[in-house]
């Protein structure tokens, strides 16, 4: 009687235990999940920026409409991928590449340097790149926290069962080395 009394507690913390490690998954994935979320928001006021600098650019550099067309496309690619952290990362170090043209091909233009507008659109700009990069490692630190959860026991065999998978880091391509230097804004 006694070794049913003591099998019945075990099973009963067993389960509760089960319970708790399942619990802490699905918040991790929450985290994940709120925090790439916030990722999007920062990218979509990106977004919305872009065009009001380009057409105060364009306002001045009339004769530069391959630069423009680049960073516009460039921004419509980044705005249409869907695809998860990774190739998102990709078509934003596009993105971030047509950015730092149109910013070099200010440096031709004096007068656009020294616009309210512009500099107002650029500050807004260069804030949202920073609160991108503090979203990317609020993103990555739960995505570890997620992965190392799943991967660490025993929580792996709850996750296992019931098919937690591995989240992606929202990182810049290895091969693009420029994308790792910042955008250059010289006055």
């Amino acid at each position: 009687m006694i070794a049913i009394a003591v099998l019945a507690v075990i099973l009963v913390v067993l389960v509760f235990y089960v319970i708790a490690i399942y619990n802490s998954l699905i918040v991790l994935k929450n985290r994940v999940a709120e925090a790439w979320s916030d990722i999007e928001v920062q990218m979509k006021r990106r977004y919305d920026l872009i065009p009001n600098l380009v057409e105060t650019v364009r306002g001045y550099a009339k004769h530069e409409s391959g630069t423009f067309e680049k960073v516009i496309q460039a921004r419509n690619m980044a705005m249409a991928n869907h695809n998860g952290p990774v190739e998102q990362a990709k078509t934003e170090n596009i993105l971030s590449g047509t950015l730092k043209s149109l910013f070099a091909l200010t440096e031709n233009y004096p007068e656009l340097k020294a616009n309210e507008n512009f500099m107002k659109l650029q500050f807004e700009l260069t804030d949202t790149e920073d609160r991108i990069k503090a979203s990317r490692r609020f993103y990555n630190t739960n995505v570890l926290a997620f992965n190392n959860k799943i991967e660490v026991f025993p929580s792996n065999i709850i996750a296992k069962k019931f098919s937690f998978q591995k989240r992606e880091f929202f990182q810049l391509d290895e091969s693009e080395a420029a994308a790792r230097q910042p955008v250059a804004v010289k006055f």
